[in-house]
């Protein structure tokens, strides 16, 4: 798996998103609350931005004519054809065994662990490979949370 630092958690409003590119992808990242989930940018049906489309609670119905929009399942709705995907899951209910919303896990971490893991990487000389010059380094404290989107390789 390999982690992509992508915003700062204030960057996406409770109720919004951003959308933001990994590693040739374009995700959406969408707070509920304060959870976070990050969902692909592209409607598995005919390709739409689904980042452009609404957000829309669920839709309960206890006889006609009535209806209710509760918040317990929130859902993104394609902005070409209206075809709607959870946003926690990417689970579609129109076809939820061959359509579905490619998610992506966005974790919440802290920017004095992000920086100490990159300290580790550099000393233990595993990812990132040293060059021949070296620049005056100049001491920094990170104080706010960042959004990381998980990827598989």
């Amino acid at each position: 798996m390999t982690r992509y630092v992508v915003a700062r958690v204030d960057d996406v409003p409770v109720g919004g998103h951003i959308v933001v590119e990994v590693n040739g992808r374009s995700i959406g990242i969408f707070r509920i609350d304060d959870e976070f989930y990050g969902l692909l940018n592209r409607c598995p049906h005919r390709g739409g931005p689904m980042c452009e489309g609404q957000l829309v609670g669920e839709l309960n119905s206890h006889r006609p004519g009535e209806y209710l929009r509760t918040g317990d399942r929130i859902f993104l709705e394609c902005p070409w054809h209206g075809w709607e995907f959870d946003v926690k899951t990417g689970q579609s209910y129109f076809d939820p065994r061959r359509t579905r919303l490619r998610p992506y896990p966005v974790e919440v971490e802290h920017g004095d662990t992000l920086v100490a893991e990159l300290q580790d990487e550099q000393d233990s000389g595993t990812r990132l490979v040293p060059g021949p010059y070296i620049a005056e380094r100049v001491p920094i404290s990170v104080e706010n949370d960042y959004l990381v989107v998980i990827t598989k390789l």
